[in-house]
């Protein structure tokens, strides 16, 4: 790679990501110099005394809209070079494909929307895509954008220790979610390890977790599994 990946967020609420993106994984890989962050509050890019972002909407109705001048001039002074994601509830829901086409970019920008709804052409003239995480309302973007980034760091070539660790989650190259995951100890209240994980013969146990791996999400306990 020719250098750390650029994820840039645009947010009115730039202090919620201070700490998540300074934790775990996504911490490991800044200090490790494979991505960089560029948090930019979107008020900077306001020209009024009260750094007023949103307003009515046209038309009337509840809430409020934001402005589409401070993206747009935020993401001129970014002039950022890969995607530019809406994070929006009208967008394509976000999957393990789009966290692996993003991994490979040289810089990801994430707009947070806030309060109502987000001026339309944002969406239409300013974004390259809009994603969403799911069929319901989060309070903004900024929940969505810190998902969107850990999925996609985590992806970043050398940011975990060895390929395995990201080749056998679920939804990895196609696949479905992954087989139940068990430790120590191996009975707890009355509840047991599946005795094939204990009988050390690998090819029972990979036999196991291909027959346990499914390409919808678990619905309850395997009975087959007490």
């Amino acid at each position: 790679m020719g250098g750390p990946v650029q994820i840039n967020v645009l947010t009115i609420f730039p202090e919620l990501f201070r700490i998540p993106l300074e934790c775990s994984i996504p911490g490991r890989a800044a200090r490790k110099q494979l991505v960089s962050y560029r948090i930019v509050d979107l008020r900077d890019f306001t020209h009024d005394k009260h750094q007023t972002v949103d307003d009515y909407p046209y038309g009337g109705g509840a809430g409020m809209v934001m402005k589409p001048e401070p993206f747009f001039e935020a993401v001129d002074a970014l002039a950022p070079a890969g995607p530019v994601i809406l994070l929006s509830a009208r967008g394509a829901p976000f999957t393990h494909e789009h966290a692996v086409r993003y991994s490979l970019e040289p810089e990801l920008t994430l707009l947070c929307g806030h309060y109502k709804d987000v001026d339309q052409r944002v969406a239409d003239h300013l974004a390259t895509e809009e994603i969403s995480l799911g069929p319901f309302v989060l309070s903004g973007g900024e929940i969505a954008a810190l998902a969107v980034a850990d999925a996609v760091v985590r992806l970043i070539p050398g940011v975990l220790g060895d390929h395995e660790s990201a080749s056998t989650d679920s939804f990895y190259d196609g696949g479905g979610v992954s087989a139940p995951s068990y430790t120590r100890p191996p009975e707890y209240r009355g509840h047991s390890v599946p005795p094939v994980l204990l009988s050390g013969d690998h090819a029972k146990i990979q036999a196991w977790r291909r027959e346990r791996a499914s390409g919808d999400p678990p619905q309850g306990r395997d009975p087959s599994e007490s």
